[in-house]
């Protein structure tokens, strides 16, 4: 009896176009959610919960900045990684489907980041006003939600715009 093994070689290229779209969309994205987290969400999360969880004392509002922009760009360069290698790469070309999963990124970088990471991190850096973990607390995770939602459309857009010649 024969035995015959077959094994099938799936090759995932990014191209550097793919991975610049996904950092300049995330530093992009995270502006409007920045000015949100300015004006919208309860002070002082951009210039004293943000960089406390580096070890910086606030008020330092350009800390915070910097910071959120950083997370922004590595967020960016997460989706494309996830994209590009998931079943959802051909979804993640398309106009309507990037923003489909612009809002679905959105919606698990809240749950992921400001609901369980966030409290966990800043609780372990000692943050004496840590959220409980989780935190889930309404209206500001529904805001965060929405944060996080205004943030990840662009950078799928910008990831689906890369294929465009």
């Amino acid at each position: 009896m024969a035995t015959e093994t077959r094994s099938t070689d799936v090759t995932v290229e990014v191209t550097s176009k793919q991975w610049v779209a996904g950092a300049v969309g995330g530093f992009i994205g995270s502006v409007p959610f920045g000015l949100m987290m300015m004006y919208v969400m309860p002070p002082p999360l951009l210039e004293v919960v943000i960089p406390a969880m580096y070890g910086i004392e606030g008020p330092a509002l350009l800390a915070g900045w910097a910071i959120h922009q950083f997370h922004g760009v590595v967020l960016g360069l997460v989706y494309v990684a996830l994209v590009q290698t998931g079943p959802l790469r051909q979804t993640a070309r398309s106009t309507g489907g990037a923003i489909g999963l612009g809002v679905a990124y959105g919606i698990l970088t809240t749950v992921a980041l400001a609901v369980v990471v966030m409290p966990l991190w800043l609780g372990a850096v000692g943050f004496p006003n840590a959220p409980p973990f989780p935190n889930f607390a309404i209206p500001a995770t529904i805001v965060s939600g929405i944060g996080h939602v205004v943030y990840a459309v662009p950078v799928a857009l910008l990831y689906a715009r890369s294929f465009a010649e």
